[in-house]
């Protein structure tokens, strides 16, 4: 049954969308869809190591959740049912607004086709992970960048002192920075 329609605005609103992992940019589409229906998915373009080499890949910012701007009384309905949408975010039974400012904040990161690339930047200095191999799981400093070889080279604490190693720089999960600055 859908929320009483009295007590949501009567011009459209932001709303936010729960769907399936890996499905955000789909059910995004479907909502596109329907008329009167503005959907926004902000998604991520980042490279990763695969076992053939780093390659790009695009996924949602937000896995699981997307964004959509109707009307609810006529929509609400449609919204909910959409294919790709397996609900609304609600708080006390009601479907929650998001404010309009939140949503052009999110827009003003990624560009017309709502993505966001993300650089990958290891610099010598960076603390770095080692994700495979025999030193998998050991947290180090990158001395060196190799590129001409795909390699670095890390600092680590190994047997109770520092050692220089070199490793395939697939294998070396470093700090990921949004340009302008921004990343962890």
């Amino acid at each position: 049954m859908d929320d009483p329609t009295h007590a949501y605005p009567d011009h459209p609103a932001w709303f936010c969308l729960r769907s399936k992992k890996k499905s955000e940019h789909l059910a995004a589409g479907n909502l596109r869809q329907l008329e009167e229906v503005e959907a926004f998915c902000p998604r991520l373009r980042l490279l990763r190591p695969t076992r053939v080499g780093r390659r790009w890949f695009v996924e949602a910012l937000f896995p699981g959740y997307l964004f959509a701007r109707f009307l609810p009384g006529p929509s609400l309905r449609a919204v909910r049912h959409s294919h790709g949408v397996t609900g609304i975010v609600e708080f006390g039974g009601l479907a929650s607004i998001v404010p309009d400012a939140q949503i052009e904040a999110l827009r003003a990161l990624v560009d017309a086709d709502g993505v966001r690339q993300v650089e990958d930047t290891l610099q010598a200095g960076d603390n770095a992970e080692i994700l495979a191999g025999p030193l998998r799981g050991l947290e180090a400093v990158v001395t060196h960048i190799l590129p001409a070889r795909e390699r670095v080279r890390l600092l680590i604490e190994f047997l109770g002192s520092l050692r220089e190693v070199e490793v395939d720089r697939i294998v070396v999960a470093g700090p990921r920075r949004l340009p302008g600055g921004l990343g962890r």
